[in-house]
């Protein structure tokens, strides 16, 4: 379509990758279409380019969407709609998104405008259909985009019910990195003799990319972070992507970079997605030099200006280092991609060098590395060790040494108190000349029991009741009440 073209030329497009050049046409003739690429390969056009010309006639109805296209994360489905916005900026297309972290009332003021093209998360889109605020019925096409991930978060059960939603003459466009034997069955299942497009694995990883590994003499977290800054001191990094593993590492890493005068942030599947999308914008803005980031951000992000990525951990996952490097040396520009590679990441190294058809990866020599400072006076999770080895936090069955220092407290202030009540003592008295007399005022005092040998004895806590009840004899204690 003119439009559709017009749009393609304002973002400066001039040639279909190999995955669009092979998906448009069959899915141009309604066919079900199950692509098979690596990220950065055009997978994003080769879906919504068709879709929109598909689009482009009818009109949508209220909470019914006419297309429907489901991405993993959050940050994804945001730039499925960034480009769909793009490639329809000339057409009367309706479009919405569903993903968590924002407001259900103004997702819910759209769906009952009506869309249609809806780009939605599994979870918030099936929250928003339990409430019955939006409806398949009406759905003409579903895009599932990046399947294997989906696989990766536990979405697949998710994704089958989206399926059973959705009617059957619906067209599915399916795309997926790898094909392992759970998104093979999906596709079984629910693909009817799909148009199968296989990107060659040769190109896994794009030749703009420049690849290094820096090898960390020891494993410690202190050292790689120092590491990590002295790549950025003496290397001339625009914008920079840092990856890392876990999340709470986002945040150190992040918080590291900022004490020492980098301009960094975190983002991490944790914080809210208002905070994730502003600190995207700054990134993409260069307000912020240094993304921090989990996997979270590894996939279906397009910003062309980023030049380096820097693995801060090795991924456990191989197929997780081709979708991180991916971030760098797009649209023609050159990028470089450095990974620290510690002596407990040598396995994950070797699926790596096996997934990309490389021996090895050139290394890049810190001089000195080895005498970076390092966290060895620190335990487990960042806490110290005392002088014996162990953490000073207490284990499990330690005793903790502030409530018997408070025990002993209390011991004391009640000793001081009777200290204070107790009578004073009797004067001394005076020597007699025979040593065996005793003084009647010497003589010990038994001590004072509060009542006389004719006084009952009231019972302690546990003993039985005294027996002044008659008829039940004289041993057995009265176990009934009465008048004494």
């Amino acid at each position: 379509m003119p439009e559709i073209l017009k749009a393609l030329d304002d973002v400066g497009y001039t040639h279909p990758t190999p995955i669009q050049e092979q998906a448009i046409p069959a899915a141009l003739k309604r066919q079900d279409v199950l692509g098979i690429a690596q990220t950065g390969t055009g997978k994003t056009g080769a879906f919504v380019l068709p879709i929109l010309q598909s689009m482009a006639k009818g009109r949508a109805r209220a909470r019914m969407p006419r297309c429907l296209i489901v991405c993993p994360t959050r940050e994804l489905a945001a730039q499925v709609a960034e480009n769909v916005e793009q490639y329809s900026k000339y057409l009367k297309i309706d479009m919405a998104l569903l993903i968590g972290g924002v407001s259900f009332a103004k997702q819910e003021m759209k769906l009952n405008r009506g869309v249609d093209i809806l780009i939605a998360t599994p979870g918030r889109l099936l929250d928003h259909f339990g409430r019955g605020k939006v409806m398949l019925g009406g759905v003409q096409a579903l895009v599932v985009d990046e399947a294997d991930r989906m696989l990766d978060m536990g979405f697949i059960p998710d994704i089958e019910q989206i399926f059973k939603l959705t009617p059957f003459t619906r067209q599915v466009l399916f795309f997926s990195a790898t094909m392992p034997p759970e998104i093979q069955r999906l596709v079984d299942q629910f693909l009817h003799q799909p148009f199968e497009v296989q990107i060659a694995r040769e190109n896994i990883t794009a030749k703009t990319v420049k690849q290094m590994i820096v090898r960390m003499p020891s494993n410690d977290f202190k050292q790689k972070r120092t590491a990590l800054r002295h790549i950025i001191d003496n290397n001339d990094i625009k914008s920079g992507i840092v990856f890392c593993n876990r999340k709470r590492d986002v945040d150190i890493v992040a918080k590291s970079l900022a004490v020492h005068g980098h301009n960094a942030a975190p983002i991490h599947g944790d914080l809210r997605q208002s905070q994730r999308m502003e600190t995207l914008a700054k990134f993409k803005s260069g307000e912020i030099e240094f993304l921090v980031a989990s996997d979270v951000a590894a996939r279906g992000l397009d910003i062309p200006a980023v030049s380096h990525v820097l693995n801060f951990d090795v991924p456990t996952h191989s197929e997780d280092y081709v979708h991180r490097i991916g971030r760098t040396g797009r649209a023609g520009r050159k990028g470089e991609a450095i990974m620290f590679v510690t002596p407990s990441d040598s396995k994950y190294l070797k699926d790596i060098l096996n997934l990309i058809n490389f021996k090895e990866i050139e290394e890049y020599k810190i001089p000195g590395i080895e005498d970076f400072a390092t966290g060895s006076s620190r335990g487990k999770r960042g806490k110290p060790f005392n002088k014996s080895g162990g953490n000073k936090s207490r284990g499990r069955g330690e005793r903790s040494s502030a409530k018997p220092k408070r025990r002993n407290n209390e011991n004391r202030q009640q000793q001081e108190t009777k200290a204070q009540v107790k009578p004073k003592s009797q004067p001394e008295t005076v020597k007699q000349d025979n040593p065996k007399a005793k003084s009647p005022s010497a003589k010990p005092q038994p001590k004072p029991s509060g009542r006389d040998n004719n006084t009952p004895r009231k019972g302690r806590r546990g003993d039985l009741p005294t027996n002044n009840k008659s008829g039940f004899g004289d041993s057995v204690p009265a176990f009934f009440g009465g008048d004494d």
